[in-house]
C-alpha cells in the first residue's frame, strides 16, 4: 500500500508566488490550477516570460485573473533568439499594468544552450531595458557566478530597482554580493531536497527581509510531492522549509516574504 502524501497546508497569511510558468503546466486545466492556488491562500501569481516565442503568451495569461501578473524577458537558453524586434516588444510592454518585471534574464553556463558571449550581450541589453523603464529584474544565474557579478556591477549606479536572483543555487560569493547590493534571493522546492544543503546554507545566510518564495513550476516540485508536476499551490511547503531552516516562526516568514514580494514587484517608483 502506498503511503498517503501529506495534504497541502493552508495558512491564514496570504502568499505571493513570485516565479512560475503557467504556460508550461500540463497536468490539469489552468482554471483548476488557479482555483487550487486560491484555496491555499495564494493571493498573487507571477508567470514568467523566457523567450521571444512566449512574450505575448505571458501577457495574455496576465489577463486571465486580476491576481495573475507577468514579466517580459528572454532567458539565457534562448539568447540566440534575441533580436531588435524582441527588444522592442519587451520595451513596449515593460510598463503594462500587469507586467511587473524584466525577466527571466541572465546567464546559464551549465547547459550552455546559447553561446556564452551572446548570453552576456543579451543579459546586458535587457538590464539596460530595466534601467530605462525603471523595472525590477528577475535573474537566472547557473554556474556563472563571476560573470553575473561582473555584469551586475556595471549597472550598480544606473539600475534604480533591483529584483531577485531566482531559484538560487549559486555560491556564497554571488549571494553576498547580491544581498549587499539590495537584491532578493528566490527559493523554491530545491530547499526541501535531501542533497540541497548548499542551498539551505544560503537560506541561513540571507536575511529573511531579502527572501522571496517561488515554485518555478512546473519544475522542482517540493517534497513530499516530488515526481509530480510542480504547481503554484505547492508553495506552502517552501514556506515551511524556509521557516524550519532559519528557525523562525512560520507566521514571521509568511508576513515578511509577502512584504518583500510587494516591495520588489508591486510598488511602482
Amino acid at each position: 500500500m502506498s503511503k498517503k502524501r501529506r495534504e497541502i497546508p493552508v495558512f491564514d497569511h496570504p502568499i505571493i508566488e513570485t516565479h512560475c510558468h503557467l504556460d508550461y503546466l500540463k497536468d490539469r486545466p489552468l482554471e483548476e490550477t488557479l482555483a487550487e492556488a486560491q484555496r491555499v491562500n495564494i493571493e498573487r501569481v507571477i508567470t514568467i516570460a523566457v523567450s521571444p516565442d512566449n512574450l505575448a503568451t505571458v501577457r495574455e495569461l496576465s489577463q486571465v485573473a486580476p491576481w495573475v501578473y507577468g514579466t517580459q524577458g528572454v532567458h539565457p537558453h534562448d539568447a540566440e533568439k534575441y533580436s531588435d524586434a524582441a527588444e522592442a516588444e519587451i520595451r513596449a510592454h515593460a510598463g503594462d499594468d500587469k507586467i511587473v518585471a524584466v525577466g527571466e534574464i541572465g546567464l546559464d553556463y551549465f547547459y550552455d544552450n546559447a553561446d556564452r558571449s551572446v548570453q552576456r550581450e543579451v543579459f546586458r541589453r535587457q538590464l539596460q531595458i530595466a534601467c530605462d523603464t525603471d523595472c525590477p529584474v528577475v535573474i537566472h544565474s547557473r554556474e556563472a557566478d563571476d560573470d553575473t557579478i561582473e555584469i551586475l556591477k556595471e549597472f550598480e549606479t544606473t539600475l534604480s530597482r533591483r529584483g531577485v536572483i531566482h531559484s538560487f543555487t549559486s555560491g556564497p560569493g554571488l549571494a553576498r554580493y547580491a544581498l549587499d547590493e539590495g537584491w532578493c534571493l528566490g527559493f523554491n522546492g530545491i530547499t526541501t531536497f535531501n542533497k540541497a544543503e548548499n542551498v539551505r546554507d544560503i537560506v541561513r545566510m540571507a536575511p529573511i527581509e531579502q527572501i522571496l518564495l517561488e515554485t518555478d513550476s512546473p519544475f522542482l516540485t517540493p517534497v513530499p510531492y516530488r515526481g509530480r508536476e510542480n504547481a503554484p499551490f505547492y508553495i506552502p511547503f517552501v514556506a515551511e522549509k524556509i521557516a524550519e531552516v532559519k528557525q523562525l516562526p512560520l507566521e514571521n516568514v509568511l508576513a515578511t516574504t509577502y512584504d518583500n514580494s510587494l516591495r520588489t514587484f508591486f510598488q511602482r517608483q
